[in-house]
């Protein structure tokens, strides 16, 4: 028989903050669409399985986002451009910017698996591509009709799998295929906005039944590591070209701040303190986990890659990953009150990137065979865990019916595997600590951590180009400038706070990731502005001139051809 294994699954959250503080607009709708896909299955699965554990990591600013939407459906006052659009009642006199919104949105979803499969979906496809070469006055040529039934057609592929089973209205409307009303619109727009309210109740009800731990993430979402030393690029890739700047001024100092403000908000929405942290992108180094260890953080998890990375430099050796991966490791020094934990980056990749090819059912026989192999090759009365983690969201884009089959037949098989016992990593140190039979892991030892992520255990995705290291230089400038400005007491107390949110945002991981070759040039465009206008923000809140610079482009485009929505991402 199969010696017993431990498992644990991390379902990363997250989306960067898409609000214009300014106006209070939201500038994409990604936080609404994979909430209605995305958090709504997720949150299906595990009810319909209530004997999977798993972690799920919520990143704050997504809440705080998600929150938003709440009260604007709440309110009536709604501030997403293609939600309005949604519950506009004539669509024939659409502004042109209105109707280039529409179509520019409305088809950026995996045309394979999100727009082929619907035959009026494609057909309204199909018009368009007729049309666009023919350029505006031919795209002028789309009548009110058809850019309603585009905008529901849109929404209706962006309904996840649970939500179509569950209500009605979605397979009456997606029947109905074509000439949708005002009212079949409106329909659809409160359907999302109830979707929406129930999130995060969900997931705390979840978390109260003990069967998932919730855990948190600096609040916007920054690259830790780099704020606290930007010459941690190097630990990894000594050879790395850096951004001029030499560092980020104040960088401790922000990242404790956004790391007391996720575990403030946290334990306001659920009610207990976060015991864990899946930092930013899994950017972790030694610095990094002795901040955790300040704030009483039990747990740290991060990438393969950085484990590999710590373990050569401390010159320690072993014949297969079965005899170093599948444990947890305390460091030395004051980071030793924290267990850190490293993902299987085959495991998870094969869910990020692989299964979306195969049967649902053969995929996940696949992944339960290739647990079962890692307890096999455990040492003799080890109990090894094994820590699958990875992007909860944007993967089930490129699956048949948004991932519904495999991950229906995943947790069925584990529900009922008589070896593989599903855990969460405080519920794991909980029984660690107890002397159970997990304790039969033995815990691992480290001097330190090289930094590094959870992309190939280095920071190259978001430092070492051109474009990325001056993306770099242009936060750090303006981090000076927010300094001087600080110190100079020149602010009133509600402008201080605005600018400090406005500074958290720019702070944010993801700018810099999608500066690269490796994007579809639409995004990178689209990011890049987004990029600049929050820094030109952050200056006007700070009554300063803005810089010249910031009216350029960073990136000079993506290498790839968009064919999806968002990019598609493995954590």
């Amino acid at each position: 028989m199969t010696k017993s294994v431990d498992l644990v699954f991390l379902w990363h959250m997250h989306q960067p903050d898409y609000r214009d503080y300014a106006s209070g607009d939201f500038l994409l709708p990604w936080v609404y669409l994979h909430a209605l896909k995305d958090y709504s299955d997720m949150a299906y699965h595990l009810e319909q399985h209530p004997k999977m554990k798993v972690v799920v990591n919520f990143v704050p600013i997504l809440l705080d986002q998600l929150e938003d939407y709440q009260q604007q459906f709440a309110s009536g006052n709604i501030r997403d451009p293609l939600l309005i659009l949604l519950a506009r009642e004539n669509l024939n006199d659409v502004s042109d910017a209105g109707r280039d919104l529409i179509i520019d949105s409305c088809f950026r979803s995996d045309h394979n698996k999100m727009v082929a499969p619907y035959p009026f979906y494609k057909r309204l496809s199909d018009v368009y591509k007729l049309l666009e070469p023919g350029g505006t006055v031919a795209i002028s040529y789309l009548s009110g009709q058809y850019l309603a039934d585009l905008l529901t057609w849109y929404h209706l592929a962006w309904c996840g799998e649970s939500v179509r089973r569950e209500h009605d209205l979605v397979i009456s409307l997606m029947s109905k295929d074509e000439n949708f009303t005002y009212e079949d619109r409106m329909s659809l727009f409160d359907l999302i906005g109830s979707t929406i309210s129930g999130i995060i109740p969900r997931y705390r009800a979840l978390a109260e039944k003990g069967q998932i731990e919730l855990s948190t993430t600096p609040h916007y979402h920054p690259l830790a590591p780099l704020l606290l030393d930007i010459h941690s690029g190097r630990e990894s890739q000594p050879d790395s070209s850096l951004p001029q700047s030499q560092s980020y001024p104040g960088g401790r100092a922000r990242v404790q701040t956004q790391l007391q403000q996720a575990i403030e908000t946290h334990q306001s929405r659920f009610g207990v303190k976060p015991q864990g942290v899946w930092p930013a992108e899994g950017a972790v180094s030694t610095a990094m986990i002795g901040l955790l260890a300040e704030q009483g953080c039990r747990w740290a998890a991060s990438g393969e890659g950085v484990l590999v990375n710590s373990l050569a430099h401390a010159q320690q050796s072993f014949e297969s990953r079965a005899q170093y991966l599948y444990r947890p490791y305390r460091l030395q020094g004051v980071a030793n009150s924290v267990h850190c934990f490293f993902r299987d980056d085959r495991l998870a990749d094969m869910i990020g990137f692989e299964y979306s090819n195969w049967n649902g059912q053969d995929a996940s026989l696949h992944f339960v065979e290739q647990v079962e192999a890692v307890a096999d090759q455990a040492e003799h009365g080890k109990i090894p865990l094994v820590s699958v983690i990875l992007d909860g969201e944007n993967a089930w884009e490129y699956y048949p019916y948004n991932g519904y089959h495999f991950l229906n037949d995943l947790y069925t098989a584990l529900e009922e595997h008589p070896t593989i016992s599903t855990t969460t990593f405080g519920g794991y140190l909980n029984v660690l600590e107890a002397g159970g039979d997990h304790a039969k892991t033995s815990e691992g030892n480290l001097p330190g951590l090289v930094a590094g992520s959870w992309v190939y255990g280095t920071f190259s995705t978001w430092i070492g180009s051109p474009e990325k290291n001056h993306a770099w230089d242009l936060l750090c400038a303006a981090k000076l400038k927010y300094d001087m400005v600080m110190a100079a007491g020149r602010l009133n107390d509600e402008e201080k706070r605005a600018a400090e949110r406005q500074l958290s945002s720019c702070e944010s991981s993801d700018w810099f990731w999608w500066f690269g070759d490796y994007n579809p040039s639409h995004a990178v465009a689209s990011f890049d502005r987004l990029y600049r206008h929050n820094l030109m923000h952050l200056y006007q809140l700070l009554k300063l001139e803005v810089p010249e610079n910031l009216n350029t482009p960073i990136s000079q485009g993506g290498g790839i051809v968009e064919a999806g929505g968002t990019m598609r991402r493995g954590v």
